[in-house]
């Protein structure tokens, strides 16, 4: 899975950038910025802000993407990856009460 890196270079191409251009308004190198798009490497949140504000996207579904590609990372070759996501969509949910 890779929406995250998917929707970055999508955006990217779509703006006509280059990856070095990218690259630089991130200060990180071309190579780390490639593998993002591709989802080889996970984007620092604030690398996700500053794309965010490069690309004019919108935050919440943003974020969204790009955690679900973290979340994916590590539930992927687990047998009960659903019931573990059930329950933490539960506590995600309760905690959000909590907090209101």
């Amino acid at each position: 899975m890779n929406k995250f890196g998917d929707l970055i270079r999508a955006k990217r191409e779509e703006q006509e950038m280059l990856l070095r251009h990218l690259s630089a308004e991130l200060d990180i190198d071309t190579a780390q910025m490639s593998k993002i798009e591709r989802g080889e490497r996970t984007a620092k949140r604030e690398h996700v802000h500053q794309l965010i504000k490069i690309f004019k996207l919108n935050e919440a579904e943003t974020i969204a993407l790009w955690l679900a590609d973290q979340v994916y990372a590590v539930v992927a070759n687990e047998d009960e990856a659903l019931k573990a996501l059930i329950v933490a969509k539960k506590e995600v949910k309760y905690q959000k009460k909590v907090t209101e």
